[in-house]
C-alpha cells in the first residue's frame, strides 16, 4: 500500500518522510539507580575505595560504642550504686547482642540487601546512643547497649565481604590495611576524648559520641552502599526465612555461659555446672540442627531450595583447613583482646588511681600506633604468608600482657605506654592478616558466611574474655583480701591485676600454637 510505513530492521516503523537514520537513537537499558553498575558508572574505577569508606565509618561507629564504655564503667558504676558484677553486664552485654547477631547478617544481606542493612544497623546504633544517654534507669541504659551491640553485630561481617567481593586479591591486603587503620582510629582517639568528655560532663556524653559517626555513614550510604552485593548478587531471597531456632540456641547458649562463668565465681557451683551443662547441650544441639537444615536443603531441587531455610551456620566452612584453624585463633584472640579492654582502663584507675581523662592520654599513643602498623602490615599481607604475620602479632600481644607486671605506681608511666604500645603492635600485625590468612580460599558465595561465623566465633571469645577477666580478677582480688570498692590502691590489688594479665598473656601463647597450623601443607 503506497504510503504504509514498513518496518525496518529493528522492528520500528519508518516513511519516506522520516528516515530511520533521523529517528532518536533507543537508549541503553538503565540500570537501578542503586546497583553496583549504576554506582560504578557514576563514580569511575574509585568507587569501591568510596565503598569502604562508607561501611568504614559505620564500623569505627560500631566499634567505639563496644569499646568507649569502658572508660565511663567506674563513674556509671558509681552513680547506679552497682557491684562489679553488675557493672560488667555494660560491656558484656553489648557483647553478647554483638555475638549472636552477627550470625543473622548473611541473611539480611540475601534478604534485604547491602544498602538497607546497613542503614537499618546504622538507625538502630543511633538509637541506642541516644537512649542510653538520656536513660535515668539502668535498665533501659543495659537495653539500649544491647540494642547497640544489636546493630554492631550485624554490621561488623560487612566490611570483609566487600574487600573480598570488590577488590582483586592483590589489593585485598592493602583495602584492609586501609579499612583497619580508618577504624582503630577512632577507638584510639575515643578514650582520650571519652576520659576528658567523663571528667566533664559524666558517663551520659559517651553515649552521644556514636551520634556524629551514625548520621554520617547514614549520608554516605545514600550515596554509595548499592542494593545488590560488590559481587553482583542481587537480595532475592524475599522468600527464605531466618533460620530461628538456630538463633535462639545460639543466644540460649551464649547466655548459659557467661552466667555460668558469673555464678561459678560467685562459689554457686551448683548454679554454675546447671548453667555450662546449659550451654553444651545447646552447643550439641546447634550443630545438630545445623546438619539436618543443610541435609534437607540439599535434598530439595534447585528451585525449591532457593526458598528454603538457610543454616545460620555452614559447618561446610570447617572443612577448609586454614578456616577452620582461623577460627580457633579468633576465639581465643578474642578472648584476650576485649578481656584486656575492659581490663586495661579499670587496672589505670583503680590499679595505678590514673583520672580517667589521663587513661585516655595514656592510651592515646598506643591507638595511633595501630593505626600506622595496621596500614603498613595490610601492605605485607599481600605478600607475606599471613600465618607469619598472625603469628608475630599473637607472640607480641602475649609479651606485653606479661610486661604489665613490672608496672608499680612509683615507676616511670612511660614504661605502661611503651607496653601498650607493643601490644598495639601486635594486634596491628594480626588484625588485616586474620581474616584475610582463614577465607581467602573460600568459594566466592561463602564469603558472606565466612565472615559472619568468623566475626561470630571471635566475638564469642570476646564476650566470655569480658566475663572472664571480671571473674579472675575479683577471685583473686578475694584470694589477697582486697576489693575494687575500697577506695586507695594496695599491693595486693596490683597482684590481683597481674595474675589477670598474666592469665592474658597465657591466653595468647595458647592462640600462638594454633597460628603456626594457619600454614597450608603441600599437598
Amino acid at each position: 500500500m503506497p504510503g504504509a510505513a514498513k518496518p525496518d530492521m529493528l522492528g520500528r516503523c519508518a516513511t519516506s518522510r522520516l528516515p530511520a537514520m533521523n529517528l532518536p537513537p533507543t537508549p541503553p537499558a538503565a540500570h537501578p539507580p542503586h546497583s553496583i553498575a549504576a554506582l560504578r558508572e557514576r563514580h569511575g574505577e574509585r568507587y569501591r575505595w568510596f565503598l569502604l569508606l562508607s561501611v568504614m565509618v559505620g564500623t569505627m561507629a560500631s566499634i567505639m560504642s563496644s569499646t568507649i564504655i569502658n572508660v565511663a564503667i567506674p563513674d556509671m558504676s558509681h552513680h547506679f550504686t552497682l557491684g562489679q558484677e553488675r557493672a560488667q553486664w555494660v560491656s558484656s552485654g553489648f557483647m553478647v547482642a554483638m555475638t549472636v547477631s552477627m550470625l543473622t547478617t548473611p541473611w539480611l544481606l540475601s534478604r534485604y540487601g547491602y544498602r538497607r542493612t546497613y542503614s537499618g544497623t546504622m538507625w538502630l546504633l543511633l538509637a541506642g546512643g541516644v537512649v542510653g544517654g538520656l536513660s535515668n534507669d539502668f535498665t533501659l541504659v543495659l537495653a539500649a547497649r544491647v540494642a547497640e551491640g544489636l546493630a554492631a553485630g550485624v554490621v561488623q561481617p560487612i566490611p570483609a565481604i566487600i574487600i573480598l567481593r570488590a577488590f582483586e586479591p592483590h589489593e585485598q591486603g592493602r583495602a584492609s590495611g586501609i579499612f583497619g587503620m580508618g577504624v582503630v582510629l577512632a577507638p584510639a582517639i575515643g578514650p582520650s576524648i571519652g576520659g576528658v568528655l567523663v571528667d566533664l560532663f559524666g558517663w551520659r556524653s559517651i553515649f552521644f559520641m556514636v551520634v556524629p559517626f551514625c548520621l554520617a555513614s547514614l549520608w554516605l550510604a545514600r550515596k554509595f552502599v548499592p542494593g545488590t552485593s560488590p559481587g553482583g548478587v542481587a537480595a532475592s531471597r524475599a522468600g527464605a526465612s531466618l533460620d530461628w531456632r538456630g538463633l535462639l540456641l545460639g543466644t540460649a547458649g551464649t547466655l548459659c555461659l557467661l552466667n555460668g562463668l558469673v555464678q561459678l565465681h560467685g562459689g554457686l557451683t551448683v548454679q554454675a555446672a546447671s548453667l555450662l551443662a546449659g550451654a553444651a547441650g545447646a552447643l550439641v544441639a546447634f550443630v545438630a540442627w545445623q546438619r539436618r537444615l543443610a541435609r534437607q536443603k540439599a535434598a530439595l531441587t534447585p528451585s525449591a531450595a532457593s526458598a528454603a531455610v538457610d543454616p545460620l551456620m555452614n559447618l561446610a566452612l570447617f572443612k577448609f583447613r586454614p578456616f577452620a584453624m582461623g577460627s580457633i585463633v579468633a576465639f581465643i584472640y578474642g578472648t584476650a583482646l576485649f578481656g584486656s579492654t575492659y581490663l586495661l582502663p579499670v587496672y589505670m584507675q583503680l590499679g595505678l588511681g590514673l583520672s580517667a581523662s589521663y587513661v585516655g592520654t595514656i592510651l592515646l599513643p598506643a591507638g595511633l600506633i595501630l593505626a600506622l602498623t595496621i596500614a603498613f602490615v595490610g601492605r605485607l599481607a599481600d605478600r607475606r604468608p599471613t600465618w607469619v604475620l598472625v603469628s608475630v602479632g599473637l607472640a607480641l600481644l602475649s609479651a606485653s600482657f606479661a610486661l604489665m607486671i613490672t608496672i608499680t605506681p612509683a615507676r616511670n608511666i612511660g614504661w605502661l605506654v611503651a607496653w601498650a604500645i607493643l601490644g598495639r603492635i601486635g594486634l596491628g600485625f594480626i588484625l588485616p592478616s586474620l581474616n584475610l590468612g582463614s577465607m581467602r580460599g573460600l568459594e566466592r558465595a561463602l564469603i558472606p558466611q565466612g565472615s559472619s561465623v568468623i566475626n561470630f566465633v571471635r566475638m564469642l571469645g570476646g564476650a566470655a574474655g569480658v566475663s572472664l577477666c571480671g571473674i579472675v580478677l575479683e577471685w583473686r582480688l578475694a584470694v589477697h583480701g582486697d576489693s575494687l570498692t575500697h577506695a586507695a590502691t594496695s599491693p595486693a590489688r596490683l597482684a590481683a591485676f597481674n595474675e589477670s594479665f598474666l592469665m592474658l598473656a597465657a591466653l595468647c601463647a595458647l592462640a600462638l600454637v594454633a597460628a603456626l597450623q594457619l600454614r597450608i601443607k603441600p599437598q
